[in-house]
């Protein structure tokens, strides 16, 4: 062997080896962040969700008026199309952020030292990525057989059945994901929180679109499988008809029964599932063509410089702008209307002439909306507008990593009950126009609503963003919410947008007015017990609105 070709192999090994320290690096950092732990939860009691009890109303996964015996391919099939619907979303969240946590940090200062190469680096991350989902996928294939037992309609434990849908149908859409959120986390405009915003969107025309027989690249994959179900079903029961459906609903009657026992997958629909992780390495090594590897130098070169202002005698310097929220030690005994204001300028920061401008033309399309259309239509409209900046509240402090001082300042209730009533006052000047037009009409109904919506939005932020210390919880959380709520589920409509003119909405106000006192109280109460013991300042979530 020539020194050349030795040396291409060393070179080759060392390449191997820097993709798996990065990944496995990011693994263990990703597994002691309590996000992990809950969507780990979550997704362990998904698995107990996908197969309901015999008799149960309640089901994840039929076709028409059946469903299939709770055998191995059964059971793994349910958990596993289950499993990728969750993690494709709430996953995605967890994974979001790594170069933006690396920069904060400061490691990513040390990698751009060293002679690690940014593809490498990419292929490193999206491994890592790809290993902490496929944790959670496989919590849930071992929840599997546990529920199959559990139900006790087949006794006989598959693996090759059971683990087959998470190999070919979950893990590519993993895959897809965690190269997802690279993509997006190296994307202008897109890696703040307008990235999680916009990826529930994708998600929910994921989730829809994919189960169609004609998806791209067989979409979730579930094609195949359902029509092997059909198929057997046809053979046991030569009448049964309806449409296959995968989604947490509601029967009036228990199910009937048939067996399926697993599907073959054919070298074509294989074959799609390899292009959809080949497509996924692409997008996720896309990012090395514009992102700079944490070095200022590459920084600086894709980044214009301007001149520097001449020099003047007669300025003055200027002090530097505030960073972070201000409290009464800081600013000399400030009384809170000063505080308020404080806090509302803080909240508002950044906002546009055009973002202004779109509240004002919402105000406007509500008195111009007929019958209920203002609470309707108009109102969730208004009510998503800011989601960005509600995702602040709460979240302040630990960004800018001025916790711990205002946790010691004296009184500390007062600056988050400011911030609290920033965020209503922002709740209330984006829904200021429904609430004119249900006071027009005389519907005290509706306004009792209004307001206890206009409460409960900015408790729920404040309290997320107290506990996790960052804004992607929030936003991963509320907009879920708000899309059932504006879709006309009733009972998540904290707004009273899907309830008729004068009548009672499903979620009384009261039990919201409640809720966010509760949410409200859990913030204070550590504040008013004296001084809070905060934990070490952490890096700034990367999900931050721009």
């Amino acid at each position: 062997m020539s020194a050349a070709s030795a040396g291409r192999g060393l070179s080759s090994v060392s390449s191997v080896s820097s993709v798996a320290g990065v990944a496995l690096a990011d693994l263990r950092d990703r597994t002691r962040r309590p996000s992990y732990a809950v969507t780990l939860l979550a997704t362990v009691a998904l698995g107990w969700l996908a197969v309901p009890a015999a008799g149960s109303h309640w089901v994840i996964l039929q076709i028409g008026d059946h469903r299939g015996t709770y055998n191995s391919a059964y059971v793994g099939l349910a958990t596993a199309l289950a499993g990728t619907l969750w993690l494709a979303l709430g996953g995605f969240y967890v994974v979001r952020g790594v170069p933006a946590r690396d920069e904060s940090s400061g490691v990513g200062r040390l990698l751009a030292a060293t002679p690690l190469r940014t593809t490498a680096y990419f292929a490193g991350k999206l491994l890592g990525n790809v290993l902490v989902l496929a944790s959670m996928l496989g919590a849930l294939a071992v929840t599997a057989p546990v529920m199959q037992l559990l139900r006790g309609e087949s006794r006989a434990v598959d693996p090759v059945a059971l683990l087959l849908p998470f190999a070919v149908l979950a893990l590519p859409v993993m895959v897809a994901v965690a190269a997802a959120a690279l993509l997006i986390d190296t994307v202008p405009g897109l890696r703040g929180g307008l990235g999680n915003v916009v990826w529930f969107f994708v998600w929910l025309a994921f989730a829809f679109a994919g189960q169609g027989p004609s998806a791209p690249l067989g979409g979730i994959g579930v094609h195949e499988a359902t029509r092997s179900m059909r198929a057997d079903l046809l053979a046991q029961a030569p009448g049964a008809r309806g449409d296959f459906s995968l989604g947490f609903t509601y029967t009036d009657t228990p199910l009937r029964v048939f067996t399926w026992d697993g599907f073959t997958p054919g070298g074509g629909f294989l074959l799609g599932r390899a292009a959809i992780v080949a497509l996924a390495v692409l997008c996720a090594l896309l990012p090395s063509l514009w992102f700079p590897r944490f070095d200022p130098a590459r920084a600086r070169a894709t980044t214009p410089v301007r001149p520097p202002a001449p020099p003047s005698a007669a300025a003055a310097p200027r002090p530097a702008p505030v960073q972070g929220p201000l409290t009464p030690a800081s600013t000399g005994g400030m009384l809170f209307p000063r505080l308020y204001a404080a806090e509302l300028r803080i909240l508002m920061q950044g906002t546009r002439w055009w973002w202004w401008g779109t509240v004002a033309l919402l105000t406007l399309t509500a008195f111009a909306a007929t019958g209920s259309g203002a609470t309707r239509f108009v109102l969730p409209a208004a009510w998503i507008w800011p989601v960005l900046l509600w995702s602040r509240l709460g979240s302040q402090a630990a960004e800018h990593r001025v916790d711990a001082l205002l946790g010691a300042a004296p009184r500390p209730y007062r600056r988050v009950l400011a911030e609290w009533a920033a965020g209503v006052t922002l709740t209330a000047a984006t829904g200021l126009g429904p609430l004119a037009v249900l006071l027009r009409d005389g519907d005290s109904r509706g306004v009792a609503c209004w307001l206890a919506a206009a409460t409960f939005i900015p408790s729920l932020a404040l309290a997320l963003g107290t506990r996790s210390r960052g804004h992607r919880l929030f936003q991963a959380l509320y907009v879920p919410v708000w899309y059932a709520a504006a879709n006309g589920l009733s009972a998540l409509d904290f707004m009273g947008a899907t309830r008729a003119p004068g009548t009672a909405a499903t979620l009384p106000p009261s039990v919201l007015a409640a809720l966010s006192a509760l949410l409200l109280a859990s913030v204070l109460a550590p504040l008013l017990h004296g001084p809070s013991r905060q934990r070490p300042s952490e890096p700034a979530d990367p999900g931050s609105p721009p």
